[in-house]
């Protein structure tokens, strides 16, 4: 399928499954160098990252740990700049190495959401992984350590990504027309 409808929108595709798994890989590897003989709490942000979240974990081969968090800040196709905290953290962090795990960085609002919430609970370190990153977006002062694939600043679905809850479920990505 090269053109789809979701809702009242038309979304070709963008970037096909076995790109996306290939970029994970490369993350996941880059991870496992980084924290060899290290045991990461990897907290991931739902509902978005999911997918991402589960194929970058086929690949870790650390001794790690994983959890999830729940934030939003989109309705339909646009930002709606406030992060909704909907699901908290319930692991002890202090003093861990903490991995992030996002869908995608685009303003970076839940990320700086999400650093701000971790400071509270004194962490070794935080590092922040992504899927996506559209860096023409993004500006917030926090680095993004882990970047899959650098993307424009295009609406996009399919690989848990969502418009209005739908089309997480492809495995491809596919932006919009």
């Amino acid at each position: 399928m090269n053109i789809i409808k979701v809702k009242d929108k038309e979304f070709s595709i963008f970037i096909k499954s076995d790109e996306i798994l290939n970029s994970v890989a490369k993350v996941a590897n880059q991870i496992n160098h980084d924290y060899k003989d290290k045991n990461p709490l990897f907290l991931v942000v739902l509902n978005g990252a999911f997918m991402f979240a589960s194929d970058l974990m086929k690949k870790i081969d650390l001794e790690c740990e994983i959890s999830f968090v729940k934030l939003s800040s989109y309705e339909g196709t646009t930002s709606t700049e406030k992060v909704k905290h909907l699901i908290g953290i319930n692991e002890e962090i202090k003093g861990r190495n903490v991995i992030v795990v996002e869908d995608i960085v685009d303003t970076g609002i839940t990320i700086v959401h999400m650093m701000e919430e971790l400071k509270k609970y004194e962490p070794a370190d935080v590092k922040i992984a992504t899927l996506l990153l559209k860096p023409e977006k993004y500006d917030k002062g926090y680095n993004i350590d882990y970047v899959a694939i650098e993307i424009p600043n295009d609406f996009i679905i399919g690989y848990g990504l969502d418009y209005d809850g739908l089309a997480r479920n492809l495995s491809d990505i596919y932006k919009i027309v």
